[in-house]
């Protein structure tokens, strides 16, 4: 019994410090699948033929309106557990491919997006969740992330360049956090505390930069795009 309790507990620090072997396994065969299929999707993207219109039916000619149109044609095209586009976190040393879907096996392979929000440039909420113990881990340390800290989502349409604003910890049931208020936004949530699931806690991030695929990179301020 002792031998038994010491292993247990063994088991528990190894999992805390860093993550479960035995899913993680699972999950890099996972990972490596979904990054050859994005890879085969961004050689092969095609943005969308039609303009995009104004209120007035005149052609927008934008670029932050030319990435909307690109976005949400991309994210109508995207089946649930397909690859969405990869994630790059480095205060949680993450580089991983974001799946389509927040299901029980979507995020298995990878963070997922939830399939009720939206696309990066689509000036909506971005809500991606994933583990802190198992499956890799991709958000292990959530907790971790501070104000200012960059997070990168290239997809095939173009680059989105994030800084991370703040935090909040929610009740596990608190579904309104899934509510687009009509402004880019970008959500990261995990479980917390680690090992239970009786909240969420959600690292909030703001539009800085874009990086169009067929256009030209610009900022975003607070209120906006600017030049």
């Amino acid at each position: 019994m002792i031998v038994v309790g010491l292993c247990s507990v063994a088991w528990v620090v190894l999992v805390w410090q860093w993550q479960d072997p035995f899913t993680a396994v699972y999950t890099k065969y996972q990972q490596h699948k979904l990054a050859s299929s994005f890879a085969h999707e961004f050689a092969n993207y095609r943005p969308p033929v039609a303009a995009p219109q104004t209120s007035r039916g005149a052609p927008a000619k934008t670029d932050r309106a030319r990435i909307a149109v690109a976005a949400r044609a991309y994210r109508l095209s995207l089946h649930e557990g397909k690859p969405v586009g990869r994630l790059v976190v480095p205060r949680l040393g993450l580089k991983s491919i974001v799946v389509n879907g927040t299901g029980h096996d979507d995020l298995t392979k990878g963070p997922g997006r939830e399939l009720h929000t939206f696309m990066p440039g689509e000036n909506e909420l971005v809500y991606v969740a994933g583990h802190r113990t198992t499956y890799l881990a991709p958000f292990a340390k959530i907790d971790k992330l501070r104000p200012g800290d960059p997070v990168t989502f290239v997809l095939p349409y173009g680059t989105f360049h994030y800084e991370i604003t703040g935090h909040r910890i929610v009740d596990a049931s608190d579904l309104a956090v899934l509510r687009s208020h009509h402004r880019e936004q970008l959500v990261l949530q995990a479980c917390h505390p680690r090992f239970f699931a009786t909240h969420r806690y959600l690292a909030y991030a703001r539009l800085v930069r874009v990086e169009p695929r067929d256009g030209r990179p610009y900022s975003v301020g607070p209120s906006g795009p600017v030049s």
